[in-house]
């Protein structure tokens, strides 16, 4: 049994557009129909032709309208061009202050790493000054505390003599003094000869090795006491008068 198309075909919506054609084509018809009624049955159609002739025109409204766009499009082009070239100069400024700030920056942090070395080589320095005054205190402590002492007998004497003799390039050893020191003294640093010659001329022999005073004071070493009577200052200044004279304290074996 075939299907009941006619009534799925009206069943189908209008829309919007069939309604628009359906009202064109009822206007479209009614026109007919008023034009037939207007002309007559017998009426023949004639063609009319139109007279002919020159018609005059003028360019001179389109050149005006071509100049005034012209010009136009000229003003917009140097506007556009003014405007990016102010863009263009704000855009260089911006750069080149950005470059000079850049600049600033790169100076002042240059400046302050300069001024930080300099405060760090300062107290560098500062700490090793210190530190080397600390040094050097420190030696001085150390030599004050290891500060060689004799003791206050004839063997201490002996052996202070000769590390003086020893600072000042004067020759002699611990037997050559000793040797001598006991001919002449006894070992006694109060000794003192009133008989011989040297006492009849008022320069007696004093002191452990027995120096007269214009000899003790030719040969006086430096850093010892200015007396005949000092056992240490007796005995460097009597070797360096030997060295001198004989060489050595240690060659004399009698009275010299």
């Amino acid at each position: 049994m075939l299907k009941n198309t006619k009534n799925r075909i009206l069943s189908r919506p209008i829309t919007k557009r069939h309604k628009i054609a359906m009202a064109g084509v009822t206007t479209l018809g009614a026109a007919a129909i008023a034009v037939s009624a207007a002309v007559p049955g017998n009426a023949e159609s004639t063609t009319a032709e139109a007279p002919t002739g020159k018609v005059a025109y003028s360019d001179k409204q389109i050149k005006d309208v071509k100049g005034t766009v012209t010009d136009q499009l000229a003003s917009k082009s140097v506007k556009a061009q003014e405007i990016a070239a102010k863009k263009a100069a704000a855009d260089a400024a911006a750069k080149k202050k950005a470059a000079a700030e850049t600049a600033a920056k790169k100076k002042a942090a240059a400046e302050a790493a300069a001024k930080k070395a300099a405060a760090a080589k300062k107290a560098e320095a500062a700490r090793k000054a210190k530190e080397a005054a600390s040094r050097s205190a420190k030696r001085v402590e150390v030599k004050q505390v290891a500060a060689k002492t004799y003791p206050n007998n004839l063997d201490g004497w002996i052996r202070e003599a000769l590390d003086i003799m020893k600072k000042h390039d004067i020759p002699g050893t611990y037997h050559g003094l000793h040797k001598n020191i006991m001919r002449e003294s006894s070992g006694n640093p109060n000794a003192i000869n009133d008989w011989d010659i040297n006492a009849i001329n008022g320069v007696p022999s004093i002191g452990l090795l027995q120096v007269i005073k214009p000899t003790f004071d030719t040969y006086h070493v430096p850093g010892t006491a200015w007396s005949q009577y000092d056992p240490v200052a007796n005995l460097t200044a009597a070797a360096n008068y030997a060295a001198h004279r004989y060489g050595s304290i240690d060659n004399v074996n009698s009275a010299y």
